[in-house]
């Protein structure tokens, strides 16, 4: 079900390429995509300039909340107005229930970023790895998407 779903967010991401606009703001919904768990939130970036954005969720998933604040680079793609490629990093902490504690985690990612012309939609989706300061075990098949509303 994963797979198709990914499929289908990038088929959304590529289908208008050439029809898109960047934003400052936009909120909305976040997942964050580990093996064997699917955290889901709200989600929102700020570009605080051009090429640099500021990312927070909030992500819920039995027995686990994780807050993860990221600092993405952002840059376009010559001929592509729209689509923009990021890198960065961030902490998690993520609170445990059933007497485990907290964990906190140093989140690199890198990925795609794609403003939709005429809508006020804006969709991501990232690589982004669990390297864990804690017990929890490190994953570097973990992945990130957005799906927000552009609010400026």
């Amino acid at each position: 079900m994963k797979k198709l779903f990914i499929t289908g967010l990038l088929v959304v991401l590529f289908s208008a390429l050439m029809n898109a606009q960047n934003y400052t703001a936009a909120a909305g919904l976040g997942l964050d995509l580990f093996s064997g768990a699917t955290l889901v939130g709200p989600s929102g970036k700020y570009f605080f300039s051009e090429q640099n954005a500021v990312q927070a969720e909030i992500m819920f998933e039995s027995g686990l909340t994780a807050i993860t604040g990221l600092y993405e680079y952002h840059s376009n793609f010559e001929g592509a107005e729209g689509l923009q490629w990021f890198a960065g990093a961030g902490p998690s902490i993520l609170f445990l229930s059933s007497g485990l504690g907290t964990e906190i985690a140093l989140r690199p990612t890198a990925g795609l970023d794609y403003k939709i012309n005429g809508a006020p939609l804006a969709v991501s989706f990232d690589w982004r790895p669990f390297i864990g300061f804690g017990d929890l075990s490190n994953e570097i098949g973990a992945f990130g998407i957005g799906i927000r509303y552009v609010i400026e």
